[in-house]
């Protein structure tokens, strides 16, 4: 159990419960008693913290024994666990230069270190320099299984679901966690939302009667999305502080609640106190375009472009790569359309997903091409993919084309997501 300063926590609720909220309170699920000792500013990131002594302790053996390049898969280790708490670019690229030392050192020939610099080309996605060593390792042959799972993963997220569900059966077991997970994963991308939950579920509960603490916090964040998205969100909000419990230092779950607090509760004050807490300690730019999102749902032009700012600012650093194009091109849609093409069809060159072509098909729309956007919204996206993102683009699409009775069943399909999509956009389908 979790020890609360009790003091702490009565201060901020009277200063938290002084202020008004515009939420119904029929709909209101939360409560800032369950997660505010967890947005305590004043608590150390237990998880940052444990990152940086390891790091130091690694970088001190290696100094003293630079032969034993061993340590650089530690080194690695730890600057990805502090990317993951701080959100900070500069550790996940310092993760891959220790980790392509490490490989040069075994002459790209041990599959475990293969896959731990894949994982990181992974988070920056660089999914084909993933499959390249991926498959790679998979040649090799040793620690089989683990390279067969990292390629389904990687096949799906490039749209090649035929690759993918070949390689979900190469490890096909309903008692292993790992493929339960992954087989929840591909039900949700076929759209079988029910599935997915059951599947979960399913890994949750081995993750529990294994008490691994990183897996049952991997499950319980990944059960609450999906419980999000099937419209249980109390279940969501429940699954968020469970895994909030085991890691008090979770932005991932911090954030879920805040989503819950803005798109179910339409509670925009407590929304933003609760991402700007997490800013205080992670840094990662899509927070600022929550904060955007919030600020234009307000009509708060001011707020809203600041947030954008910080945003724009935030993703200058060349370490980040591809890895926000996807959210910049949205974003130059309206702004800067043939720079928002330019995006989608780089995204379709490395990514050839149906959402990278919805993107594509929005960006041509978005420079008057409605004919060319509706084609290749109908040969690529149509029948590939359920999510909301991509209905919405079709549902433009459909409109500026003058295929109004197309529009009716997506916006009803979208109105019956409006907890996934938010507030705000469904401002925009009750337009369509």
């Amino acid at each position: 159990m979790i020890t609360k300063n009790i003091w702490f926590v009565l201060i901020v609720l009277a200063i938290f419960t002084s202020c008004k909220t515009d939420t119904d309170s029929d709909s209101t699920i939360t409560s800032q008693k369950d997660y505010l000792v967890f947005l305590e500013s004043n608590n150390p990131n237990n998880t940052q913290k444990e990152a940086k002594e390891n790091f130091e302790f690694w970088n001190e053996k290696i100094n003293k024994e630079p032969n034993q390049f061993p340590y650089l898969g530690k080194l690695a280790s730890s600057q990805n666990a502090l990317f993951e708490a701080t959100g900070n670019i500069e550790n996940l690229k310092n993760a891959e230069a220790y980790l392509v030392q490490l490989n040069e050192k075994t002459q790209f020939n041990k599959p475990s270190h293969l896959q731990s610099l894949a994982r990181v080309y992974i988070s920056q996605h660089r999914f084909l320099e993933a499959l390249e060593l991926l498959l790679n390792a998979e040649n090799i042959g040793d620690n089989l299984e683990a390279s067969q799972k990292m390629l389904f993963d990687v096949y799906l997220e490039l749209g090649d679901s035929d690759k993918a569900a070949a390689y979900l059966e190469k490890f096909k077991d309903f008692s292993d966690f790992d493929y339960l997970l992954r087989l929840a994963k591909w039900s949700d991308h076929n759209s079988d939302l029910d599935a997915a939950i059951k599947y979960m579920e399913k890994a949750t509960a081995i993750a529990e009667s294994s008490n691994l603490k990183s897996a049952k916090i991997w499950s319980y964040t990944n059960l609450a999305d999906f419980y999000g998205h099937s419209g249980q969100i109390d279940k969501a909000y429940n699954f968020y502080l469970k895994s909030l419990e085991l890691d008090p230092d979770n932005s991932y779950a911090k954030k879920g609640i805040a989503w819950i607090v803005f798109s179910h509760e339409k509670n925009t004050k407590e929304a933003k106190s609760i991402i700007n807490k997490i800013l205080e300690t992670h840094n990662a730019p899509d927070y600022y375009l929550l904060l955007a999102e919030i600020a234009e749902y307000e009509g708060n032009e001011k707020e809203k472009n600041k947030a954008l700012d910080s945003y724009w600012q935030a993703i200058n650093n060349s370490g980040y790569g591809d890895m926000y194009n996807v959210y910049s091109a949205k974003l130059y849609l309206d702004s800067n359309p043939e720079k928002a093409l330019e995006i989608a069809k780089r995204e379709v060159e490395n990514r050839p997903t149906a959402m990278s072509y919805s993107l594509y098909s929005h960006s041509l729309l978005s420079i008057g091409q409605k004919e060319e956007a509706l084609k290749v919204l109908e040969t690529h996206v149509i029948g590939h993919t359920t999510e909301p993102d991509a209905l919405l683009t079709a549902a433009y699409i459909y409109k500026a084309n003058g295929l109004n009775e197309k529009v009716k069943p997506i916006k009803k399909d979208l109105l019956d997501s409006s907890f996934e999509i938010g507030p705000l956009t469904i401002k925009e389908v009750e337009l369509l």
